[in-house]
Order: C-alpha cells, then structure tokens, then sequence
C-alpha cells in the first residue's frame, strides 16, 4: 500500500514518552507527539477528501474535462482514509492488549 500520509516514510519524528523512573522511551529528544502527527494527518485526509469532493463536482458541472485527474484525487483522497483507518485499527488493538494487562 503507498504511503499517502507520510506514516511510513517517518516524515515526523516520534517524541519520547517519559517513564516513571526518568528514563525515555522511543528515541531522541523533540519532535512532534503522537497526537500531534495524529491530528496532522486527519487533516491531510480530510484536505484529500474535500479535493476529491470539488473535482467531482467540477467534473459533473462541466467545470473541468479531465477524467484522470478526478479519479486521481479520488484514489489518493481514498488511499489515504484507508492508512488512517488501519493506523486507527492499530491503536484499538494496541488499546485492547493493554487493557488486558494484569498489574
């Protein structure tokens, strides 16, 4: 599957999660949060989607003739609603096994 949000790719670095202890875990110190990335990106969805929307729109009043690029717009606005559904299947999982956790 492409990368259409940048998830892969690790265009936005992960923040460290501090530890009870002082310890860090996941890498340097700086860079953007998890639910900052997280936000970014449902943002760049939801800008796919509404470009998708408008070439639809132009394409059905006439405004635009291209048929490649309108259905260009609408597998990238999907690709990308795709990889953040699966990132969010993820977390759920993720979720769930921690609520399993004996302490």
């Amino acid at each position: 599957m492409a990368d259409p949000l940048g998830f892969i790719s690790g265009s936005q670095p992960v923040r460290p999660v501090s530890v009870p202890g002082g310890s860090n875990v996941g890498g340097a110190q700086g860079g953007a949060s998890f639910k900052d990335a997280l936000i970014d990106n449902i943002k760049r969805v939801d800008e796919l989607q509404q470009q998708a929307n408008r070439s639809m729109e132009d394409i059905a009043t006439g405004k635009r003739d291209d048929l490649e690029g309108v259905i260009l717009a609408t597998q990238q606005a999907d690709s990308a609603f795709r990889m953040l559904q699966a990132v969010r299947n993820r977390v759920m999982e993720a979720y769930d096994e921690l609520k399993q956790t004996r302490v």
